[in-house]
C-alpha cells in the first residue's frame, strides 16, 4: 500500500469518526466502509466463539447446583433446605471478595492469559464440588468458584469495549448473553440425561454432573489461555495495514486506550457521579431476581406439582425464551437506537411475569409468569450496554465495571436467600419484591438518561467535529466532545 493510499485511509477514517460522534446525537445508525464490515466479521468469528464459551459454562455451573438438589445432593450430604439457601448465596461471596483484586488485575495483566488461568482454575473447583461430603466442604468449595469466576464477565466486557465500537456494543452483548440461554437448555438436556445415568462406579447422577462440566471447562480454559484475543495486536488477529487504521478509527470512537497505570482521580470521579450510584442499585435490584430464579428455578416449577426430571425438562424453555429475549432486546435497540427505552420495555415484560407468578393460582399455569419473568435477560444486556456507551477514561470504566459487578455480586447473594424456606411452595413475599425491583429499575434507566440527555444538549452548541484526540485518557465529564449515547 503506497504512502498516498495510507493518508487516504487515515482522512476517511478521522472523517468516519467524527460523523460517527455527529450521529450518535442524532440516534442515526453508522453505516461502515466494506472493509470495516470485513474486519467487524474477522473479529467476530475469532472472539465470539471463545467469550460465549465462557458465559456459557458460567451458567451452566451457576444451575448446576439447583439441578443438584432434584437429584439427591441434600440427601447425601445432609443438608436442608436453609443450607441450600446459604451455599447458593456463598458463591457469590467469593465473587464480592475478588472484585478489588479483579480491578487490579484486568489492568496489569494481558486479559486473555489471565482468564484462561481463572477458566482452569474454576474447572478444578468445579471437579472437586463434586467430592464435598457435607456442608463444609461444600461451602468452601462454593466461595472458591465465586473467586475464580469472579473475573470473567468484567475481563470480557473489557475486551468487547475495547474491540468493538459503541454503537456494535448493545448487539455484541447481546449475542454473548445468549449464551445463558443456550447454556439453560444444553444444562438442562444433559441434566436428563445425567439424571438417567444413575449410580456409576459408585459416583451418583449429580456428582457425574459436576465432573463432566468441570473437565471440559479445565479444557476451555487451556484453550482461552492461548488463543483469545484480548487487544488489536493479538497475534490471533493478525491485522493488515489498512485493518491498523480502522482500528485507530474504531479505538477514537470508543475512546478506550489500555492503560497499565491507574488514575486515582478517574475513581474519585466516577464516586461523585449520581449515575454511578443509580446503576449499583438498579445491578442490585436486577440480580436479587436473577440470582432467587437461577438457584431456585427447578426448585419453584417442582413445587408446581412436577416431578423431577420434569422439572428439568422445564427449564429448556426458559433456557430458549431467555435467549429469544436477548436477541429480541438487540433488534429492538438496533431499529430505535434507544437503549434505555428497550430496557425499559423488557423490565414491564419481566415485571408482568412476576405479577402472575403471584396472583395466579399455585399450579401449571405459573408457567407463563416464570417464563415471561426471565425477559429481564434482555434488560440487562442494555443495562451494560449504558456503562460501555457513556463513560470514558480507562480506569474510569474499569471502575464503573467494577461497581456493576458489585451489585451483580450483591443481587445474586442476597437473590436465593429472600425465597424464605417458610414461605414455600408459593414464596409470595419474594415474588412481590421481585415485581417491585423491575419497575424500580425501569425507573432507574429513566433517571439517567435524563442526566445525560440534558448534558448532551448543553454540550452541544461548543462541540467540535474533530474528536479528542483518545491518547490522552480523558474520561467523558473532562471531554466536552464527548457524545453520551443512549
Amino acid at each position: 500500500m503506497n504512502e498516498k493510499s495510507i493518508k487516504n485511509i487515515e482522512k476517511e477514517s478521522r472523517t468516519s469518526s467524527s460523523l460517527e460522534e455527529q450521529k450518535q446525537t442524532e440516534n442515526v445508525a453508522f453505516v461502515k466502509s466494506e472493509a470495516e464490515k470485513k474486519l467487524v466479521r474477522k473479529l467476530n468469528m475469532r472472539l465470539f466463539p471463545l467469550t460465549m464459551l465462557i458465559i456459557f459454562l458460567q451458567f451452566v455451573d451457576k444451575g448446576a447446583l439447583s439441578m443438584a438438589v432434584v437429584l439427591g445432593i441434600l440427601e447425601d450430604t445432609n443438608m436442608t433446605y436453609s443450607d441450600y439457601n446459604i451455599l447458593s448465596a456463598l458463591f457469590f461471596l467469593g465473587f464480592f471478595l475478588f472484585q478489588l483484586p479483579n480491578n487490579y488485575c484486568l489492568q496489569k495483566y494481558p486479559v486473555g492469559k489471565y482468564l484462561g488461568v481463572l477458566v482452569i482454575c474454576w474447572g478444578s473447583v468445579t471437579i472437586g464440588t463434586a467430592f464435598g461430603k457435607n456442608f463444609t466442604q461444600l461451602a468452601a468449595l462454593r466461595i472458591l468458584l465465586g473467586i475464580f469466576e469472579a473475573g470473567s464477565y468484567p475481563g470480557i466486557i473489557l475486551i468487547f469495549n475495547t474491540m468493538y465500537r459503541r454503537s456494535e456494543q448493545p448487539a455484541c452483548f447481546g449475542f454473548l448473553y445468549v449464551s445463558n440461554g443456550v447454556a439453560a437448555v444444553v444444562g438442562s438436556s444433559s441434566s436428563v440425561g445425567i439424571a438417567k445415568m444413575g449410580t456409576v462406579f459408585g459416583i451418583k447422577a449429580w456428582q457425574w454432573g459436576y465432573i463432566i462440566w468441570g473437565i471440559i471447562t479445565i479444557v476451555v480454559g487451556i484453550i482461552i489461555f492461548f488463543f483469545l484475543i484480548d487487544s488489536p495486536d493479538s497475534w490471533f488477529l493478525n491485522l493488515t495495514e489498512e485493518e491498523k487504521l480502522i482500528v485507530e478509527a474504531r479505538t477514537r470512537d470508543n475512546a478506550v486506550v489500555r492503560k497499565q497505570t491507574i488514575v486515582v482521580s478517574q475513581y474519585w470521579e466516577a464516586l461523585k457521579e449520581p449515575r454511578c450510584w443509580i446503576l449499583f442499585a438498579a445491578a442490585i435490584v436486577h440480580n436479587l431476581q436473577n440470582g432467587g430464579l437461577l438457584a431456585y428455578s427447578t426448585v419453584l416449577v417442582q413445587g408446581l406439582g412436577f416431578s423431577a426430571i420434569e422439572s428439568i425438562i422445564l427449564q429448556i424453555p426458559a433456557g430458549a425464551l431467555s435467549a429469544s429475549y436477548v436477541l429480541i432486546s438487540v433488534y429492538v435497540n438496533r431499529k430505535s437506537q434507544q437503549m434505555v427505552y428497550t430496557a425499559v420495555i423488557f423490565y414491564a415484560v419481566s415485571a408482568t411475569g412476576c405479577l402472575l407468578l403471584a396472583v395466579l393460582p399455585h399450579d401449571g399455569i405459573k408457567l407463563l409468569g416464570y417464563y415471561l419473568s426471565w425477559a429481564q435477560a434482555g434488560s440487562y444486556v442494555m443495562l451494560i450496554s449504558i456503562i460501555g456507551s457513556t463513560v470514558s477514561g480507562y480506569s474510569k470504566k474499569i471502575f464503573y465495571f467494577g461497581v456493576l459487578m458489585l451489585g451483580y455480586t450483591i443481587g445474586n447473594f442476597s437473590g436465593p436467600l429472600i425465597l424464605v424456606d417458610s414461605t414455600r411452595p408459593e414464596y409470595l413475599p419474594a415474588i412481590w419484591g421481585l415485581f417491585a425491583g423491575n419497575i424500580f429499575n425501569a425507573l432507574c434507566l429513566l433517571t439517567i438518561r435524563i442526566i445525560l440527555v440534558r448534558i448532551n444538549k448543553k454540550r452541544a452548541p461548543d462541540r467540535e467535529l474533530e474528536p479528542t484526540d483518545v491518547y490522552l485518557n480523558l474520561t467523558d465529564k473532562q471531554d466536552k466532545n464527548y457524545v453520551y449515547s443512549l
